[in-house]
């Protein structure tokens, strides 16, 4: 079979692979759309983990199955590429992502690929699609679960105003989640391309500079989509007195990042982290796609081949896309 390698951000190659084998309780997936995670292009994030197969916002058809795995041949599947164990005190606690299973597991080899294996284990959170929802649609569960996570994290209401820095396709997501929860959603990008999508996704959507001036007292909520220390200093900036702000990427390791401590203490804000994503959010993400709410074309989202991975990949890193999604004949 073949799959997209990653070496180094500027070295993606698509090369021939074997097929991996199921074992017993185990599935085989034949791919049929994976998008590219912007998370991907993260020199310091992506390189200590090469070489490897990139994608893990897979879904396909199932092409094998071995054993009992609760799934049969021809079903069409998402498949999350972390799982919790659901027995240990993380998962009691609903805290998925820090459970030792969620983070030892994986899809094999990646989901940029002809086929992958999925694991017993991985079948916690592999979910069958409705008829109606297509495999591009359904290639953004994964990445709509780390929104619907973020979105709950953070205590949005109905009403309530929720600020989105950056507009990629976590940003987009942002935005249409948190209209359908029924929040005024302001958002800002440097790129007008980027704030055309949101505002026709029913966002109020406005270059940077005009922050101050467009959410004068702040909001309630504002979601850090860029991990850089301007980002994270721009949100504080933005939030409104006892107001929340999502980090949502990580920082490079290492890199300073300085708070006004007088704004954060006095102001009574919140900051909170939001990590990827558990099986109440892949649920959750997949009901919002299943309705309607969320959708490939809606995010902006570029079909692509698996020839045209490495192209996909360099334009994503360079701003010129705002979410590559592979198809597979």
């Amino acid at each position: 079979m073949r799959a997209a390698v990653l070496y180094d951000v500027d070295d993606v190659r698509i090369e021939e692979r074997p097929v991996p084998a199921p074992a017993d309780g185990e599935l085989l997936v034949r791919t049929k759309a994976c998008g590219i995670c912007s998370g991907d292009v993260m020199g310091w994030y992506i390189c200590r983990k090469a070489p490897l197969v990139l994608g893990h916002e897979p879904a396909g058809v199932v092409a094998e199955v071995r054993g009992e795995a609760g799934f049969s041949p021809g079903d069409r599947v998402f498949v999350h590429h972390h799982a919790p164990c659901f027995a240990c005190a993380a998962c009691a606690r609903g805290e998925y992502v820090q459970c030792p299973t969620w983070r030892a597991t994986t899809i094999d080899p990646g989901g940029i690929a002809e086929y992958f294996r999925v694991a017993r284990a991985n079948l916690r959170d592999t979910l069958v699609l409705p008829a109606h929802v297509g495999f591009p649609d359904a290639s953004l569960v994964e990445p709509l679960a780390c929104v619907v996570k973020s979105l709950r994290r953070s205590g949005l209401q109905a009403g309530e105003r929720l600020y989105v820095i950056g507009l990629g396709v976590m940003g987009q997501l942002h935005v249409l989640a948190a209209r359908e929860l029924g929040a005024e959603v302001f958002a800002s990008d440097f790129l007008a391309t980027r704030r055309a999508v949101a505002q026709r996704n029913g966002a109020s959507a406005f270059a940077p500079e005009q922050t101050a001036r467009v959410l004068g007292a702040g909001a309630d909520v504002v979601i850090c989509g860029p991990g850089s220390p301007a980002a994270m200093q721009a949100a504080v900036e933005a939030a409104a007195p006892a107001g929340r702000i999502v980090m949502f990427t990580p920082f490079a390791p290492e890199t300073p990042v300085s708070i006004d401590s007088q704004r954060l203490y006095f102001g009574d804000l919140r900051v909170i982290a939001s990590y990827s994503c558990g099986p109440d959010d892949t649920r959750a993400a997949l009901d919002l796609i299943a309705r309607g709410v969320v959708g490939a074309e809606k995010v902006g989202a570029e079909l692509v081949s698996l020839d045209d991975v490495p192209r996909a990949y360099r334009a994503l890193a360079t701003l010129r896309i705002i979410k590559p999604i592979v198809t597979f004949a």
